[in-house]
C-alpha cells in the first residue's frame, strides 16, 4: 500500500522512513510529484496547518494514504513563539542557523533564566476513503545557552530534552528518534495503521 508524505523537508522524510520501516508501506514524498504545489501554511495552529497540507496532497493522491506533519518549537518565555512560525522565525527564507541565532538573541533579551520550551507535533493522516485522523506528540525541555551539536535539523542544536544535558543536535538519530515529538506522534499513527491493516 502506498503512503504519501506531505513534506519536502529531507530531515523529516528520513525520520518518517526510519520510524515507519516496520510497516509494509511504500513511502513516497510530495517532491516526486512535479505537478504538486505546496499550499500556503496559513493556519493558526499546528493542527490546522497539518490538515491543510494533508488535504492538498490527498486531492492529487486520493487512492493512497496521505500523511502530513506540522510541528515546531513553543517557548514559554516568548509567549509561545516561534510556534507555527518556527520554520520562518528569522524570515520567509531563513536558514536553520539564522532561526537559531534569532531565538538565542530573543531568549537573552526577554527570558533571562526562564528557558522552558517544548516541541509539538501534529500528524494528519487521510485514508483512501477520505477519513481524517490526528496524532500528537510533545517533547518537553528547555533552550540551551548556545547551539551545540551538528546532528538533526532545525532547532535541534539549541533544544535540551527534559532530563538531558545534551541537545538533540548532540544525539544520534536513534537516540533522538526514541524520544522526539515526531516519533511520539508517529508511534500513535503506526499503531493505528497496524490495526487498520489487520482489519483489512
Amino acid at each position: 500500500m502506498e503512503l504519501w508524505l506531505a513534506t519536502g523537508n529531507k530531515g523529516k522524510l528520513n525520520e518518517f522512513k526510519n520510524l515507519m520501516d516496520a510497516l509494509d508501506f511504500e513511502i513516497h514524498s510530495q517532491d516526486e510529484l512535479s505537478y504538486f504545489s505546496q499550499p500556503p501554511e496559513d493556519g493558526d495552529s499546528f493542527q490546522a496547518n497539518a490538515l491543510i497540507k494533508a488535504r492538498a496532497l490527498h486531492s492529487v493522491k486520493p487512492e493512497s494514504w496521505t500523511v502530513s506533519d506540522d510541528s515546531g518549537l513553543v517557548v514559554k518565555g516568548l509567549g509561545g513563539l516561534p510556534g507555527v512560525h518556527s520554520a520562518r522565525y528569522a524570515g520567509p527564507k531563513a536558514q536553520p542557523s539564522e532561526n537559531n541565532a534569532k531565538l538565542l538573541k530573543m531568549m537573552q533579551i526577554r527570558c533571562g533564566s526562564q528557558r522552558e520550551a517544548h516541541f509539538e507535533c501534529y500528524l494528519c493522516a487521510i485514508s483512501p476513503a477520505g477519513d481524517e485522523h490526528f496524532f500528537t506528540g510533545i517533547l518537553e525541555g528547555s533552550i540551551a545557552e548556545k547551539a551545540r551539536g551538528s546532528g538533526g535539523f532545525g532547532y535541534d542544536p539549541v533544544f535540551l530534552p527534559q532530563g538531558s544535558d545534551r541537545t538533540l543536535g548532540e544525539m544520534t538519530s536513534a537516540e533522538k528518534n526514541a524520544i522526539s515529538h515526531r516519533s511520539l506522534a508517529l508511534k500513535k499513527l503506526l499503531q493505528y495503521l497496524k490495526e487498520f491493516s489487520q482489519l483489512k
